[in-house]
């Protein structure tokens, strides 16, 4: 149970992609070694989903930030 404390933590922090990332592997590590009950385990999937749709927003985002910079390099005139 002390993965919702860190969700909590995280939400009221601001977000970081490489902490997300770090959650999921510790969600995705105890679901192998098979240290959660099968509802927890549903549960934290669940939630390692939640995570991983952050994430790729997240990536959507400064892909999108990223192309607009390279846009604006090559709009530029030449010095």
């Amino acid at each position: 149970m002390a993965k919702s404390s860190n969700r909590k933590s995280q939400s009221a922090s601001k977000w970081n992609y490489e902490a997300t990332v770090a959650l999921v592997e510790d969600i995705i590590a105890r679901m192998e070694a098979g240290n959660l009950e099968l509802d927890e385990a549903f549960d934290q999937f669940t939630l390692a989903v939640e995570y991983l749709k952050e994430c790729d927003s997240f990536l959507a985002q400064k892909q999108e930030q990223m192309d607009i910079a390279i846009e604006t390099l090559t709009d530029s005139p030449e010095f």
